[in-house]
């Protein structure tokens, strides 16, 4: 049986352009890219050229560019790089974070700072009047992701950047999940710190990037070498960087047809499910989000019985509730938007990406519909105890 991809948020296939490129830096780049000789000016060469594409796909300088190891390093440097040390200084973010942000937070607050987190609505989407109204003259950053990973929602950084520039607060935005997928100017958005990782984007895992714009003051959190003008210490994983590079070269020129082809995928895929499912509803804003990203309550339905009950049929889908030290807990994300624990439960994410087609949609509808039915009828005709 053969298998379909509909994950895309949680990690993206290794594309064509990307294993090329791992390929040849991994049996011929293999000089540190410190190092003056001709291997190492090699890899320099490819380290540097990998700083300019993913430059170019955000719109920034090449040295204001850091690689690091993913998108949790990228948060924890930007948060902590800034905050450090935390002693009387606030940082405001979001209710609906990813946990790189939110435990780095709470890092932050156990080493004497302060954080607001301010609340969203049903939409998903924070207010930009409710950031500006948690500012304080201590308040030194301010965190908001561009697109929520799990409802797809894309949050108003432009105007939050507005207000950060006129209170003198830097901007960090979580940017794993919109790299690629929306329009990406770091000058146009006003952010000063931007996150990156290259498996979001068809790259390999373990490497990403944080935007640095020139003059933010950022404390280094890892020590040993002057690598990345002495913003990240240690040796350059050149092939993974040169890898994401090249996929955000690929984004560059290709990422406008793709977001309008994988848009009209997602929703031909969220029309037909709640034509063919009833009791379906969509958690978050259906205008202002990824073209990507659907989340779906199925009322009555356990959204991890639907994973598997879609996983048996072929199909690859994310629930929206966590699993964590063996018990299950509802979604952040989900019961921060007002959804009631057992509607967080019976929701699903479907994420597309560039390997899925129309096919692939039609069959995942007919596949959701069947679940959903089978899964209700065994609810019906489960025996009730006194």
């Amino acid at each position: 049986m053969r298998h379909c991809y509909f994950d895309h948020n949680a990690t993206t296939p290794l594309s064509p352009e990307a294993l090329e490129t791992l390929s040849v830096c991994l049996a011929e780049v293999y000089g540190n890219a410190s190092s003056i000789h001709h291997f190492g000016q090699a890899a320099k060469q490819r380290l540097e050229q990998a700083r300019r594409q993913v430059a170019a796909l955000l719109h920034a300088r090449p040295p204001e560019i850091v690689f690091v190891s993913g998108g949790t390093e990228a948060d924890n440097l930007a948060l902590l790089g800034v905050a450090r040390p935390c002693a009387g200084k606030h940082v405001i973010t979001t209710t609906i974070e990813h946990p790189a942000v939110l435990q780095a937070c709470a890092q932050i607050e156990q080493e004497g700072g302060r954080v607001t987190y301010v609340p969203v609505g049903a939409s998903g989407v924070v207010d930009p009047a409710a950031v500006a109204d948690a500012l304080r003259p201590e308040t030194v950053l301010i965190s908001v992701m561009h697109v929520n990973n799990e409802l797809g929602t894309a949050q108003p950084i432009e105007q939050i950047g507005r207000l950060a520039r006129q209170a003198g607060v830097l901007l960090h935005a979580d940017g794993v999940q919109a790299a690629g997928k929306l329009e990406t100017d770091v000058e146009r958005l006003g952010v000063d710190l931007y996150s990156v990782s290259a498996h979001k984007l068809n790259g390999p895992k373990g490497v990403g990037a944080l935007y640095v714009r020139k003059g933010t003051p950022l404390r280094r959190q890892m020590h040993g070498g002057r690598h990345e003008r002495e913003r990240r210490a240690g040796t350059e994983n050149v092939p993974g960087a040169a890898a994401l590079g090249r996929v955000c070269e690929w984004f560059q020129q290709h990422g406008a047809e793709e977001a309008a082809r994988v848009a009209a995928l997602r929703d031909r895929l969220e029309q037909g499910i709640l034509r063919r499912v009833p009791a379906v509803t969509v958690n978050g804003d259906r205008a202002r989000r990824t073209p990507n990203t659907t989340n779906l309550c199925f009322a009555g339905i356990e959204g991890e019985a639907m994973v598997i009950a879609l996983d048996l049929r072929g199909f690859a889908v994310s629930s929206g509730a966590a699993c964590s030290s063996g018990s299950v807990e509802p979604s952040h994300v989900l019961t921060a938007i007002g959804l009631r624990r057992e509607q967080a439960r019976s929701s699903l994410r479907f994420s597309l990406g560039r390997g899925n087609t129309v096919e692939q949609v039609d069959a995942l509808i007919e596949a959701v519909a069947e679940a959903a039915a089978h899964l209700r009828r065994l609810s019906v005709e489960a025996p009730t105890h006194a």
